[in-house]
């Protein structure tokens, strides 16, 4: 086997309906939906699918509870409806979870007017979702908490999309399924505006250096943190900022002796509102809200931030004794919230729209500005409405639906592991990740021992998924694949080790020669520290009150 790269052919002068730059779950979503609508549709990203800003969120599928609090009940109700929508048709990886929001006696936030915010939250969100509202979460919290303070307890349901790298993934497949070119490692260097009107892209292959101009009915900028950039290099004048950047950071940290088994949601040691959330085997802290109008693909936690997550965790939970030692890695994204500089970050509404360039001599052009992972897909039919591109909106059959979820997926893995010749553990792990392709990922792992081998020795995903990664997902590097498309590298076990029996074992079977499998071990260790970073020391203070 090789690798696709190889084989991708020429764009030249070819022409095509709609082109979206940016490839992050808005970029993939719109694409979706514009190559369903039978339109011609080219899908580019500078990087790789999904590996902005993605793919460094909180991963929770939410309404925002806390967008109650700023009067937007309408996006409330719009996000909850999405999240219904994710539920039932992506139920591999989006699941129920029980919140715990946890207040103490110093909150701003009186108890009655949480108990009405979370009354509106639930009759907006319609019928239950099954999350377990078990009382012994709850009084598992209760007893971690800081004792010296009186907490008030709270529970409601949201959802969780562990790995929504995984959800652009499929959203991918079938996008490509119906019609579209997708492109990743593909920079776009510049929207070619003539005559008022945006009529072709400029761009480079980043791995090949060739580049190539390809003709546009529509342009849609789906780059989040880069849409400014777009426009700035194509000399589009938008009469100032579409995005003002805000830098969202996370720690993770290993499961602490009697972390409990809900999400929490809470109050900083700034009154700012943070998620504790059981993730991945792991525990996900954040996020922070910093101004940033750097370069996005660089964003990284800044010492303030680590302390003041850290800090917010053990105000919360002082008997857990964890320090900056304990966190596994930290991460930044830049969330492309609309310019409003005069605003606190906080404040700044969450709504996406959809910025026309006609006024700016750019017509036929649209920047999206905002959005979240909760509702892309609503923001995708939003603006293929506007380019003209209306699907039948055709309900998607997802493997498994109903209200008895866990008996359907335990049959699921029982037929993928018969058919896989795999271990019930690997069978799981590729239902979860993969749905509905697991048929296929299984029976090329009944073709030999080298396919069914796991990816490391700490992990139940193998070698298999990792090919279908390569011929399927258009997955082009090992970081495409271990951070992405079988995202086995976040886990807390994960080591130099790993990556070395990673990249020999894919390697062996893509055909990888000792000099290409060291170029795509060295390129993934740099990726993979670049963006998951372990913190350097705290001050003395914060480490001494965690010993």
């Amino acid at each position: 086997m090789i690798s696709p790269i190889a084989t991708r052919p020429s764009l030249e002068s070819e022409r095509f309906h709609v082109v979206i730059i940016g490839g992050g779950i808005n970029g993939v979503a719109i694409a979706r939906e514009c190559a369903r609508a039978g339109k011609r549709t080219l899908l580019i990203e500078q990087h790789d699918f999904a590996a902005g800003t993605t793919s460094r969120s909180t991963r929770i599928i939410h309404g925002g509870l806390r967008y109650l609090e700023h009067g937007e009940i309408g996006m409330v109700r719009e996000s909850l409806r999405e999240r219904q929508r994710l539920l039932r048709e992506r139920p591999h990886l989006v699941h129920p979870v029980h919140f715990l929001l946890a207040l103490n006696q110093g909150s701003r936030r009186s108890a009655l007017s949480i108990r009405i915010g979370l009354w509106l939250y639930r009759q907006l969100g319609g019928r239950r979702l099954g999350a377990d509202l078990n009382k012994m979460d709850q009084h598992k919290l209760e007893r971690l908490l800081d004792a010296g303070r009186r907490w008030s307890v709270f529970s409601f349901e949201d959802a969780q999309c562990e790995f929504p790298e995984r959800l652009v993934a499929e959203w991918l497949v079938e996008a490509i399924e119906a019609g579209a070119t997708a492109r990743n490692h593909t920079q776009v260097l510049a929207v070619d505006v003539r005559h008022g009107r945006a009529s072709a892209i400029l761009m480079r292959d980043r791995l090949s250096g060739k580049e190539e101009r390809v003709e546009a009915n529509w342009v849609v900028n789906a780059t989040g943190p880069w849409a400014d950039r777009v426009c700035q290099r194509s000399r589009i004048d938008t009469r100032g900022s579409m995005v003002g950047g805000v830098r969202g950071s996370h720690i993770v940290l290993p499961r602490f002796a009697g972390a409990p088994d809900a999400a929490v949601y809470t109050e900083a040691v700034d009154t700012r509102p943070i998620f504790v959330i059981p993730w991945n085997e792991q525990v996900l802290v954040g996020t922070t809200e910093v101004p940033d109008s750097g370069d996005p693909s660089k964003a990284h936690p800044s010492p303030d931030e680590i302390e003041y997550l850290l800090r917010s965790l053990l105000q919360l939970f002082p008997r857990a004794k964890l320090s900056s030692r304990d966190i596994r890695y930290t991460f930044s994204g830049i969330r492309p919230l609309p310019f409003s500089p005069k605003a606190k970050p906080a404040a700044v509404t969450r709504k996406h729209y959809l910025h026309d360039h006609s006024d700016d001599g750019a017509a036929q052009m649209i920047s999206v500005i905002g959005g979240k992972l909760t509702t892309a897909a609503q923001l995708a039919r939003e603006c293929a409405d506007k380019i003209g591109a209306r699907s039948d909106r055709r309900r998607e059959l997802a493997v498994i639906s109903g209200d008895n979820l866990d008996p359907a997926l335990d049959q699921w893995v029982l037929d993928i592991a018969n058919a896989g010749g795999i271990s019930e553990d690997s069978a799981r792990g590729i239902v979860e990740w993969h749905g509905k392709r697991s048929l296929t990922v299984a029976r090329m792992a009944i073709s030999s021992a080298e396919l069914r081998a796991p990816l490391c020795q700490h992990t139940e995903h193998i070698v298999a998924e990792a090919v279908d990664a390569f011929s399927n997902e258009c997955a082009v590097t090992m970081a495409d694949v271990l951070l992405r498309r079988v995202p086995v590298a976040f886990g807390g076990c994960w080591s130099e080790i790993c990556s070395r029996d990673a990249a020999a074992r894919i390697g062996a079977v893509m055909g990888w020669n000792e000099h290409q499998a060291a170029t795509e071990l060295e390129a993934f260790e740099t990726e993979r520290a670049a963006f998951l970073r372990k913190p350097s020391a705290l001050n003395a203070v914060l480490e001494a009150a965690a010993d």
